[in-house]
């Protein structure tokens, strides 16, 4: 196969060399795909067309295995688009001195899964799929070679099978690997494939059993390890750590654009000592081993300081730490600039914000961005004939001019005791970081009733859920409709990527995952990231938020009053209001380019059939 044919038509041609396709029939099938509105594999064409069936296929795969590649394979068969194979390869040819494969890039880079590579290899080109335990493998047949040349060329020795070895390659269409294990076994090969991490995993089991135990590991340099992770962590804009023991390793992640990215994996002798450091670190409690801890820890970094909330959970491989970054020396952003729809912002400061009294809910799931729309609407609000007071836990920003305290429940700052001063501290407007049950919620609209303004957070999945869901605590209903005064529910998604974004057709799966049909996103610019060095090959950097507002005008109260139901609430909301959903708010960002069709379906709720993007340009204020 010659090396500048086009990856397209590669299989293509194997199977006119085999006689089972003409030439004739390949030009008459580019030209049906040419005109097709939604790409298609030529292959895809050629099989639709009648021309070829998938045991043809395999057959000729398998027949000619040396002359099948990989990018080929996957572009044809339409597990990976050929804008993701030619990223795949930049990133294989960025480095000319790594020997890295192009089947481990697009493990790495989350382009493919690596257990559905390995199911597609084994099944396509006719690999028995095998996945090895320590207990199976043959014991005689592992002294005929050693870890070092396994784990050089990638294989383990499965069976005997009559005169040959079946063998476990992670890549045995590499003549190289397989000509070096029959050269290393003294038998003649039958070639069989597994994930290239189990083994991995196995031949570094092998030599860990045959190395001898150290003594100790030395104290500098698990605490070098924990800074390095730490640094790493707060120069890369992680908002979280995950440091997870597994059965043989540990494997440490970093939560960036909300995904979790492995950052590293370390050797499992160090799991022990790496909790230990981290508990002296934080000041839980070293010896405790089979109780989950909650802690603090304060990290410096240069002239930056660091707090980190600290989560301790054990597990059955070790203690799992999750460490969530807290800088609160950072800037709060301007209500005007987080993202909001004109339309959308400019309800929330007049009929929510400049009201003198009620309850404004913010809502959301853990990290949709709700503790920093919390504070920008404390800086808009914040002047000096208002007194401000605030009860959170943990503080994640640090604002002068208002009277923020720290709950603590070992020093005797709990919950129910800190909303009790509260109200003694004659506040104008009182912040409480989250409602967390029946006794948060009576307080705030305790506090709503007697005239205050109250700002919190609130764990739901959209802002008719934060109503449905204060009803479910034993909140009144009159209670509900006559002091709640907005809910605003928000996600973040992942922004595209500007250093690589590229045009983006929609494609009918498209349209019907979203609830469209027709001309209903007519005037649409979609764009995707197509990955680079900037965002580290993802597509997307950065993020921005997306948001539903409810006002409580006097037909959603009195539907509340009615105890109508939830769905029932939201088509009022809708109809009287203009209430524009979060579904909508993000096609509306993913027309502009913002983000993309992939991070919605991914993200947001969908509860009801988008509007046409026409009206929700003029629902949310955005110029067309």
């Amino acid at each position: 196969m010659s090396t500048d044919e086009p990856e397209s038509n590669a299989i293509a041609n194997l199977l006119k060399d085999e006689g089972l396709v003409s030439q004739e029939q390949i030009v008459f099938a580019q030209r049906i795909r040419a005109k097709l509105t939604e790409e298609k594999p030529l292959l895809s064409v050629l099989k639709e067309l009648g021309y070829v069936d998938d045991q043809a296929v395999q057959a000729t795969l398998e027949k000619r295995r040396p002359d099948v590649r990989l990018g080929s394979l996957l572009v044809e068969l339409g597990i990976l688009d050929p804008q993701d194979l030619q990223i795949a390869i930049d990133l294989q040819n960025q480095n000319p001195d790594s020997k890295a494969k192009l089947g481990e890039v697009l493990v790495e880079h989350h382009f493919i899964d690596e257990r559905a590579l390995t199911e597609l290899l084994g099944t396509q080109l006719g690999f028995e799929i095998i996945e090895p335990k320590l207990g199976d493998l043959d014991q005689k047949l592992l002294t005929r070679t050693n870890a070092a040349w396994m784990l050089q060329n990638e294989f383990l020795p499965i069976r005997a099978e009559g005169d040959a070895i079946v063998v476990a390659f992670a890549d045995p269409m590499n003549s190289s690997h397989t000509k070096n294990a029959e050269d290393a076994l003294g038998m003649s090969v039958i070639p069989a494939i597994a994930s290239r991490s189990s083994i991995l995993m196995l031949i570094s089991k092998l030599e860990s059993k045959a190395r001898p135990k150290t003594q100790s590991i030395d104290e500098t340099t698990v605490t070098e390890i924990v800074d390095l992770i730490l640094e790493a962590a707060a120069n890369q804009g992680a908002s979280d750590i995950h440091i997870e023991p597994m059965s043989d390793r540990i494997r440490i992640r970093f939560r960036r654009d909300g995904v979790l990215i492995v950052h590293e994996d370390l050797p499992r002798e160090l799991i022990q000592p790496l909790s230990n450091r981290i508990k002296i670190m934080c000041e839980a409690d070293i010896a405790e081993r089979r109780r989950h801890q909650d802690a603090r820890l304060l990290f410096t970094m240069g002239e930056t300081e660091i707090d980190m909330r600290v989560s301790i959970y054990v597990t059955i491989h070790g203690e799992k730490i999750v460490l969530r970054l807290l800088n609160r020396t950072r800037q709060v952003d301007a209500l005007s600039d987080i993202g909001m729809a004109p339309q959308v912002l400019d309800r929330f400061l007049l009929d929510a914000l400049e009201r003198p009294s009620g309850v404004i809910l913010i809502t959301g799931p853990t990290g949709s961005g709700k503790t920093s729309t919390l504070y920008s609407a404390i800086h808009h609000i914040m002047t000096p004939e208002i007194s401000i007071i605030t009860a959170e836990e943990p503080i994640e920003y640090v604002i002068d001019g208002i009277g923020q305290c720290s709950i603590d429940a070992s020093l005797g700052r709990g919950f129910d005791e800190t909303l009790k001063q509260i109200v003694r501290q004659d506040p104008d407007v009182i912040v409480i970081g989250e409602i967390r049950d029946a006794t948060s919620a009576g307080t705030a609209i305790q506090a709503a009733l007697t005239g205050h303004k109250v700002l919190t957070t609130f764990h739901t999945e959209d802002t008719i859920g934060g109503l449905v869901r204060l009803l479910n605590m034993n909140i009144e209903a009159f209670l509900v409709s006559s002091t709640v005064v907005s809910v605003l529910a928000q996600r973040l998604l992942r922004r595209v990527c500007e250093s690589c974004a590229t045009p983006y057709r929609l494609t009918p799966g498209d349209l019907r995952r979203l609830g469209y049909v027709g001309n209903e996103l007519k005037g649409a610019n979609m764009r995707i990231g197509r990955g680079c060095i900037a965002c580290r090959h993802t597509g997307y950097q950065g993020r921005l938020a997306i948001f539903e507002l409810l006002l409580m005008d006097a037909q959603i109260r009195d539907a509340i009053l009615n105890r109508r139901t939830a769905f029932e609430i939201r088509s009022l909301a809708r109809e009287s209001s203009g209430m524009l959903s979060l579904l909508e708010d993000g096609i509306v960002k993913a027309s502009r380019g913002l983000t993309t069709v992939s991070e919605i379906v991914r993200m947001l709720p969908r509860l009801d059939k988008p509007r046409p993007l026409e009206e929700l340009y003029r629902l949310s204020g955005v110029e067309e």
